[in-house]
């Protein structure tokens, strides 16, 4: 009965006008960025930060998540016609789909992909709902030192499932916990590394850093010069799927869906993983893996599932245990915490509102995405021929607007801006920055956690060892960096060997 509680409490805050307009917002804006290549969920979420200052904080979230999951749902639109995927989820949907639309099969391969996305959505929403309580209430059990090995856990899968090798991934993260250093000491009240700044006495801002690196170092990047955009010219006609068409994609989309629900829980897993692993598991279990990479419509079924699937099961870390599985649920964490919520298992007791309502709201807006999509496919793809140099000057001076609001000063624009130096440098160097932000934002619950432990212990630092769960949780972060570093060693062994 608390269950469905629950969700009678998450209809009547997802239902009222503001939240529907923001959710329905969010999904137009997801859609859109996800159309538009080379922007992400990630920028855009970055650059809408500052605009969350005046909204409810049911309204914020609900419409941040709106972008998330809407750009999953768009990407798939220019990976299918334009062959060109407007998110990193959709590279995989690239393959199959553009092929079945050089077929003449554009229609059938956008629609598989909207009844697999709504489908995932709606049953990942459900998953959500349902192992949200369940794991809050093991939330309750942890202490400091269970906290801190956690965090250290989800930091470690995090870098693993990184792109790029481990170590630049650990040392990214390494270099995010440093920064999170900067300002007041939480327990002395004294300055550190702030170089006598005011501005740093708090702190480096959340929202400058992701706008410069995610943000504007993304928008200098598109700048530089790429190849030109194929079109599909046929007209895209003949939506619905043929009777063969559906005997293949329903067993595709519920593995992608299975698939997408449990690797979006995991640190570092969300849309892209889920998305990758699908395709890789619908090959091999198909009758007829020649004909992946030619237009087979389970490569677009399960990957379009799976990835929709993981955007919204990547919330359950979020409000059960206040750890964010990737880079977006960081930005979420830097929004809840620009209205003042603390992400974890209170959220749910303390603001059920919230909690229920953005959960809610997923379900409402993957509906208004089916709505949304279909229809509009010929203005998305007629987007597509705006040159860039016309789009990004506005976004640069809206997104300036957006930091300089923040404090009403020029100290955040010109962070912004360091960082978008930083950011295109790391891009250059094939830095992945992701782990940096989640660094920077696990790092003070990390420092707090581990201060509050060793308080406790009276200074003895084997506690994070004899506690069996936080021991645990140790044990499993060491075994991740053994079973990505074995084979590194193994190949530098036979190099050895051979010289």
């Amino acid at each position: 009965m608390d269950f469905f509680h629950n969700l009678a409490i998450g209809f009547s805050t997802a239902f009222q006008l503001t939240n529907l307009f923001y959710a329905f917002v969010g999904c137009l804006l997801g859609t859109l960025i996800g159309v538009l290549p080379g922007l992400g969920p990630l920028a855009t979420i970055a650059m809408l930060l500052p605009i969350t200052y005046a909204l409810t904080p049911e309204a914020a979230l609900i419409m941040l998540a709106g972008i998330y999951y809407g750009a999953q749902y768009g990407g798939s639109t220019t990976a299918i016609v334009v062959n060109l995927p407007g998110e990193s989820s959709s590279v995989v949907t690239t393959i199959d789909g553009y092929q079945m639309a050089k077929q003449g099969r554009a229609g059938v391969a956008l629609a598989t992909a909207a009844i697999a996305s709504f489908f995932a959505g709606t049953v990942a929403t459900l998953a959500v709902a349902a192992l949200a309580q369940p794991l809050a209430a093991t939330a309750l059990l942890f202490g400091p030192k269970e906290f801190f090995s956690l965090m250290i856990l989800g930091l470690v899968v995090a870098s693993v499932l990184s792109s790029g090798p481990f170590i630049e991934g650990i040392g990214m993260v390494v270099l995010g916990m440093l920064l999170s250093l900067i300002g007041t000491d939480i327990n002395s009240g004294t300055q550190r590394f702030a170089f006598g700044i005011p501005q740093l006495f708090d702190g480096i801002d959340f929202v400058p850093l992701a706008m410069g690196i995610f943000g504007f170092a993304e928008i200098v990047r598109n700048l530089e010069p790429h190849g030109d955009i194929s079109l599909v010219t046929q007209k895209i006609k003949n939506l619905f799927p043929t009777r063969e068409d559906f005997r293949r994609m329903i067993p595709a989309i519920f593995r992608g869906t299975a698939l997408g629900t449990i690797l979006g829980v995991l640190p570092g897993g969300g849309a892209v993983l889920s998305s990758f692993a699908s395709y890789t598991l619908e090959k091999k279990l198909s009758k007829h893996p020649e004909q992946f990479g030619k237009g087979a419509i389970e490569g677009v079924a399960g990957p379009e599932s799976a990835n929709n699937a993981g955007a919204q099961t990547s919330f359950i870390p979020l409000l059960t245990l206040g750890i964010p599985s990737n880079v977006v649920m960081a930005l979420m964490v830097g929004a809840m915490t620009i209205h003042n919520i603390q992400p974890g298992p209170q959220v749910m007791t303390k603001n059920p509102s919230l909690f229920w309502g953005l959960i809610v709201s997923m379900w409402i807006g993957n509906l208004m995405l089916v709505i949304l999509n279909l229809p509009l496919v010929g203005l998305w793809v007629k987007l597509l021929s705006i040159p860039y140099r016309y789009l990004f000057p506005a976004i640069m001076v809206f997104c300036s607007i957006g930091v300089f609001s923040i404090n009403n000063g020029t100290f955040e624009v010109y962070e912004a801006a360091l960082f978008c130096i930083f950011g295109y440098m790391l891009m250059k160097l094939d830095l992945p920055a992701a782990p940096l932000l989640l660094g920077l934002v696990l790092g003070p619950a990390i420092e707090e956690n581990f201060r509050r432990a060793m308080v406790l212990s009276r200074g003895d630092s084997t506690v994070f060892l004899t506690s069996p769960l936080s021991g645990g949780l140790l044990a499993a972060a060491t075994i991740a960096v053994v079973l990505i570093m074995m084979p590194a060693i193994r190949s530098k062994r036979e190099e050895a060997l051979k010289e």
